[in-house]
Parts: C-alpha cells; structure tokens; sequence
C-alpha cells in the first residue's frame, strides 16, 4: 500500500493515464515529471541567494534647459 493507495487502485489510475496520453507520450510526461523534481529538490537544497552590494539609483537625466 502505497500512502493509502493498493494494488488496484494504482493498477486502474495507470490503464486511465494509458487511455488518456497514450504509449508514445507516457516516456516524455515521465522524463518531464523527473526534472520538475529534480528542479524542486535543488532549489530548496540552495540556500537563498541575497544582494548584499549597495544598489545605485539611476541617473536623473536633467530638464533643465539652459537656452
């Protein structure tokens, strides 16, 4: 039993999800369920990245007219 799902349970869900997408794009959902993980997983290993350097505001042009 897999979090409260049994054999026959998850037996059914994969025949519908085979119904549905087909056996051609079941490789690519799979490959891309993987890297969303994997995505996952390293962003929330990494510690959060944090400016620390003086931020400069940009240079007011001026529109003063000295004619």
């Amino acid at each position: 039993m897999i979090g409260g799902l049994g054999m026959w349970e998850l037996l059914i869900i994969l025949v519908i999800v085979l119904v549905i997408f087909g056996a051609n794009k079941l490789p690519e959902i799979g490959g891309g369920m993987g890297r969303a993980i994997r995505n996952f997983r390293k962003a929330t290993s990494e510690p959060e990245e944090i400016d620390v350097s003086a931020k400069k505001k940009p240079e007011e042009k001026s529109t003063d007219k000295d004619d």
